[in-house]
């Protein structure tokens, strides 16, 4: 390949060399779009990405459905593609996979022919301008682990989603979502050789990201912990409609968990205005979504982005989220919740707002009361 794309005819180069080229030669280089659907009941939950690793030679895209209800089977489906990364990098297919750029930052169509008994036919349309959020940095000794940047977004929903020939209407009234689009450094394809162990080892981390949309703002919530507690990451903003960005200080964060467990069923964020009043996010949990369970996030063992499946690759998985081996994994990831809030403003405004509700509480966390990776809560 000569490594020249159509980018190439843009004013757009940052270097030297062809766009296709990232600048950094880190195998880890990453460049991926993040995806989640539902329809505020808390019986679905679609979560879908495709990412290009440069580096590696790999493109790759995950669709994972989630679907409970009281009196059938709850069960959390996987399909996965993989193939060898291309130039066009305007057309972002893997495979029957496709998230077309209708309208840049606003409007997408992602579709998935027909794959393994799975197809999806969705438009999105974002309801408040993206949001770029703070550069994501983490550091394991002199090593660095993650160097990262990311805009976010929450939208409505239009189309249908097919599973075993039963098609799922989506209709932008009900059905919401959030997205992002992330690029840089992060642990992807094939795990490196191990080396000198960590000095000193890697304890933990507790992580919150919560993007909603409410009548007439749009929050990002982003909130990193080491274990003592110490905050590497705080980033909380919302977006109002007329496009103003405003800041709302540092929150503080009680995450609720169920007993026994390390699952949240929602949390309380206490945030402040720009006018230095108070600002309070009451979320909840509707649907928990494990994303290492079939979507390829923190140590999946059934997929890890930008490994070298060889091509035109699909598989299709299917978990029974109630069998002791899956439920014996849930703890040990991130999880991404159908989320519910109410937000309560200091001169007594209160707002109904839907989108992610995304916690990980990963070893020890001083602050949760959590000692260790098996600490649960009382």
């Amino acid at each position: 390949m000569s490594g020249l794309g159509p980018l190439d005819e843009f004013p757009i180069h940052q270097l030297p060399q062809p766009i296709a080229w990232p600048a950094n030669s880190d195998r880890n280089f990453y460049d991926r779009a993040y995806l989640n659907a539902h329809d505020r009941s808390g019986d679905i939950f679609l979560i879908t990405g495709i990412g290009y690793y440069p580096n590696l030679g790999v493109k790759d895209a995950f669709v994972l459905i989630r679907r409970r209800s009281a009196d059938g089977p709850d069960t959390q489906t996987a399909v996965h593609l993989s193939d060898a990364i291309d130039e066009a990098r305007l057309d972002q297919h893997v495979g029957g996979y496709r998230l077309a750029v209708d309208e840049p930052l606003r409007t997408l169509h992602l579709t998935l022919e027909e794959t393994e008994g799975v197809a999806v036919d969705l438009r999105w349309e974002g309801l408040f301008d993206p949001l770029l959020e703070q550069p994501h940095v983490m550091r394991q000794g002199t090593k660095v682990t993650l160097d990262a940047q990311r805009f976010a977004q929450v939208g409505t929903w239009r189309g249908s989603i097919t599973i075993d020939g039963e098609q799922i209407a989506v209709d932008p009234s009900a059905w919401i979502g959030t997205r992002d689009r992330s690029w840089g450094i992060r642990p992807v394809g094939e795990p490196e050789p191990a080396g000198r162990p960590a000095d000193p080892p890697f304890e933990g981390m507790w992580w919150l990201y919560v993007p909603m949309a409410f009548d007439d703002f749009q929050l990002v919530l982003i909130v990193q912990e080491d274990p003592s507690g110490f905050r590497t990451l705080n980033d909380c903003s919302r977006v109002w409609k007329d496009g103003r960005v405003e800041q709302l200080g540092w929150p503080r964060i009680s995450v609720h968990y169920a007993s026994g467990a390390r699952i949240p069923t929602g949390a309380t964020i206490s945030a402040t205005a720009s006018d230095g009043s108070a600002v309070t996010f009451e979320v909840e949990s509707l649907l928990p979504v494990p994303i290492h369970v079939g979507g390829g996030y923190g140590g999946d063992p059934d997929w890890s982005h930008g490994v070298w499946r060889g091509e035109d690759f699909t598989e299709r998985l299917t978990y029974d989220m109630t069998s002791p081996e899956v439920v014996g994994r849930i703890p040990f990831g991130v999880i991404d919740h159908v989320g519910r809030a109410v937000c309560r403003e200091g001169d007594g405004t209160t707002r109904t707002g839907w989108g992610l509700f995304e916690h990980g509480a990963l070893g020890r966390h001083d602050p949760s009361g959590f000692a260790d990776w098996l600490s649960v809560a009382p």
